[in-house]
């Protein structure tokens, strides 16, 4: 921990390390401006203003009121159950084992369903659609850089590539006509509400379970919330016994 000292206020220092400390309280949305000097600079304002602060409220003798010593019993009571919450949880772990006995039994969660990859060019008319479709078809341009040269969606700087989604993610004509389609093949004109579509399905997967690998973190944290919620409660119902009359 740095020891550099960064500003004294009222003869007290106030030290990389700490300022370091002050800026891991930073909201999460501040957090990306951290490394903006400008924005650091601030901060270190703020904590300055805090020690100033604390040191006007030391004169004016803030200490010895019962308000003071209200907030000091409160911020005491949160601190040590906030420690002893996490002395409870630190030994609550999940095995490979579990983790591999929870998707076995679970495995229908787990289903994906039927997805398609696919490239599409849009157009705003039937006419064009039939046209850009013919010099595809006679050989005259690859799908990909008719897709660059002509397609109004924002996918044509990638040659029309859509990535791979599954049903429901698409207007229902794009997704039919997707879905229906031989791999390879290019189909179209297909009308929807955005214009008139040529679609290019590139790869289908048919439903299947997910694999392990492809979940084991999600089902990680879901069994590490469950036997943390398990050990927590079984902690609260012997405080009970204890202290509870």
């Amino acid at each position: 921990m740095s020891q550099e000292v960064l500003a004294v206020v009222a003869g007290e220092e106030i030290t990389q390390a700490e300022f370091d400390a002050f800026l891991q309280g930073v909201p999460r949305e501040q957090q990306p401006y951290l490394s903006n000097p400008q924005f650091r600079e601030q901060c270190l304002e703020q904590l300055i203003a805090l020690h100033m602060f604390a040191k006007n409220g030391e004169e004016m003798k803030l200490e010895e009121t019962e308000e003071f010593k209200k907030l000091v019993e409160n911020a005491r009571r949160d601190i040590l159950a906030q420690m002893a919450m996490r002395e409870t949880l630190k030994d609550v772990v999940v095995s490979e084992e579990e983790i591999e006995a929870y998707y076995e039994a679970n495995k229908q969660h787990f289903t994906k369903g039927d997805t398609v990859s696919a490239k599409h060019i849009l157009t705003d008319s039937e006419e064009k659609c039939n046209s850009i479709l013919e010099s595809i078809t006679t050989g005259e341009k690859e799908f990909e850089t008719a897709a660059k040269e002509f397609s109004t969606c924002p996918s044509g700087a990638k040659g029309g590539d859509l990535g791979e989604f599954g049903r429901g993610q698409m207007v229902k004509e794009f997704e039919d006509a997707a879905f229906a389609a031989e791999i390879g093949h290019v189909v179209g004109p297909v009308k929807t509400q955005f214009g008139y579509h040529l679609i290019k399905v590139e790869k289908k997967n048919e439903a299947a379970v997910a694999p392990l690998e492809e979940v084991k973190e999600t089902i990680r944290r879901t069994l590490l919330q469950q036997k943390q919620n398990e050990a927590y409660n079984a902690k609260v119902e012997e405080m009970k016994k204890k202290y509870v009359k």
